[in-house]
């Protein structure tokens, strides 16, 4: 018997050896395989060459560093894609770049924000001051693929394919009945007649107050989008509104007949047509190059010597470091510290995109702005939400920039509880029963009662004393009265166009402009433009990326799009303290 156990323990101790074998091993052949990635001879254009763009990707505020892109690892994502900064550095790379004749544009669609759309968009308007070509096609184009399509000087579609043109919508998911069903009781505490993130949990359907700021801040996006389709297409903008209304473009044919695409064509007649522009033989392949393998960026300026620092906040506002796509407020109140002492440093654009999060974090970050601003100009430039929380970390700043389809403002705070005592007690029929030393002992912790009238009270005199700091902190920074902040507060979303009337935003304008702001606030001619937070290498970026990113990957990977709804109630269900974030997922298509 004990030889019995001699072989079992001696087996189980090799096992246990090998699989620890085995994991350094895998992780030594992954960082070969990422290394030999990084490793590659970086792609060169031929001269003669055509840049080929399709956004059918993420687009986030900076390029994301993905050890696994591009590897066939099982379980992890490989997708390719780039961040708003490189798209437009490179578009911009291109206008200068004697190789590159023109570009193809390939846009269907794209999952992002209008903002960042009419970023790119203004990118491609500038690249054609150079007198190169744009030429887009598509065998499909929802509007937010038109609408960056159209700034083409040649817009192509597939004989049989589609073009949608109908107005904007937005729409919203509400919880309540099926919390209902479960029997969880949201306790809502806000601040904020406009507060509408809590919506969702406590109503089937929006409030006339949520009607009417969705209505407005939508139809100031409308706008823009009719303006700028308006501009290049040299179709009225009341032409474009009876065509919408009365989804008059329904056939390919519609499309041409009403200006909106040049003719219709398959690919091998367009691909024709750019070898005719560019002077390649029928019988040859169009020298080209993806937007994603284009290594060339726009100058970032004079090497070494003074700097503008742009500084990069996406994402959700969370207490702590946070991960990768967040907006951590230890880890960007450290980068703001930094940047501060830094003397080569002379100015800071921090270049916001967030729909808000922890008003704790919010708080922390608005007091590293605050200080630097002390130190050196800071500048802020808006992307496509810049709202609540998002809002509360540009109030600091010198001056605000923003784009017109920008959702900023969102001033109010607000905090959810939920009480599961009917899913507890009368579905599950499970019980607690809590010992406790002094009377508000359990507040907020034994979650199968609802909260007392005392205990609301106790948490909504909180809530209001963080809504009077919030509303303290825009009215210092913006150098208006605390009343006028607070009518145009309330928890209101606002676009930047309309937010530049409220004095909420200086002007509306590109990051671009942003930076040539704060350069001239720093009194520099010649600077460096720098990039932060720093770019991870590959091999610490396989260490840094943690389980909850993989897991994101891995469910982006099976449901696609669907994916951000699931995300969004784990986000939701993950909240803690109170929030000062912009109402729930807001989604136009």
């Amino acid at each position: 018997m004990r030889s019995f156990f001699k072989y079992v323990l001696a087996t189980i101790t090799g096992i246990i050896i090998c699989s620890i074998l085995m994991f350094f091993i895998m992780i030594g052949v992954i960082s070969m395989m990422v290394s030999s990635v990084g490793a590659k001879t970086e792609t060169v254009t031929a001269s003669n060459s055509v840049l080929m763009i399709n956004l059918d990707h993420e687009i986030t505020e900076k390029t994301e560093a993905n050890p696994f892109e591009g590897l066939d690892v099982p379980g992890f994502a490989s997708t390719r894609s780039l961040g708003l900064n490189d798209i437009v550095s490179r578009i911009k790379a291109a206008k200068t770049d004697s190789n590159i004749k023109g570009i193809y544009l390939n846009v269907s669609g794209t999952g992002t924000g209008f903002a960042t759309m009419k970023t790119i968009r203004e990118a491609l308007l500038d690249f054609k001051t150079s007198d190169k070509f744009i030429i887009a096609y598509s065998d499909v184009m929802s509007q937010k693929g038109y609408y960056i399509n159209s700034v083409a000087d040649e817009v192509y579609l597939h004989p049989q394919g589609s073009l949608d043109f109908r107005g904007l919508a937005s729409s919203v998911m509400f919880f309540k009945e099926g919390l209902d069903k479960l029997g969880i009781d949201m306790q809502v505490l806000k601040v904020g007649t406009y507060k509408s993130a809590v919506e969702p949990f406590i109503m089937n359907s929006m409030s006339e107050a949520n009607k009417e700021q969705v209505s407005s801040y939508l139809n100031s996006i409308y706008n823009t989008f009719l303006t700028d389709i308006s501009s290049t297409k040299k179709i009225s903008q009341d032409s474009l509104k009876s065509i919408a209304n009365g989804y008059l473009i329904r056939e390919p044919e519609d499309a041409k007949k009403y200006g909106f695409v040049t003719d219709l064509l398959y690919k091998d007649q367009v691909i024709a047509k750019i070898k005719e522009k560019i002077g390649v033989d029928e019988k040859k392949d169009i020298p080209s190059v993806s937007l994603i393998d284009y290594k060339n960026k726009a100058n970032a300026g004079e090497a070494g010597g003074d700097r503008v620092a742009v500084l990069y906040a996406y994402g959700e506002i969370v207490d702590g470091e946070g991960m990768e796509g967040q907006i951590g407020g230890d880890k960007l109140s450290r980068e703001l510290r930094d940047l501060r002492k830094d003397d080569k440093v002379k100015a800071i654009v921090l270049r916001v995109n967030s729909p808000g999060g922890s008003a704790l974090a919010s708080e922390s970050i608005w007091r590293e702005v605050d200080l630097a601003k002390k130190v050196k100009p800071v500048v802020v430039s808006m992307g496509d939400y810049a709202a609540s929380g998002g809002y509360y970390i540009s109030a600091a700043a010198d001056s605000i920039f923003a784009d017109p389809a920008t959702l900023t403002g969102s001033i109010g705070v607000f905090g959810l509880i939920p009480s599961f005592q009917k899913l507890f007690n009368e579905k599950l029929g499970i019980h607690f029963e809590a010992v406790k030393t002094a009377k508000f002992a359990d507040m907020d912790v034994d979650m199968d009662r609802p909260l007392s009238e005392e205990e609301k009270g106790i948490i909504q005199g909180g809530v209001n004393k963080i809504y009077q700091v919030f509303l303290k902190r825009v009215a210092d920074g913006r150098k208006i009265d605390v009343a006028q902040v607070d009518s145009i507060g309330q928890g209101r979303v606002w676009t930047g166009e309309q937010a530049v009337k409220l004095k909420l935003v200086d002007r509306v304008g590109t990051l671009d402009q942003a930076i040539a702001a704060a350069a001239k606030k720093a009194n520099l001619e010649n600077y460096r433009i720098s990039e932060y937070p720093r770019a991870k290498d590959p091999f610490e970026s396989i260490w840094s990326t943690s389980k909850d990113k993989i897991k994101l990957w891995l469910l982006e990977d099976e449901l696609g799009d669907y994916a951000k709804y699931l995300s969004e109630m784990k986000r939701i269900s993950q909240q803690s303290g109170i929030q000062a974030r912009i109402p729930y997922l807001v989604e136009i298509y």
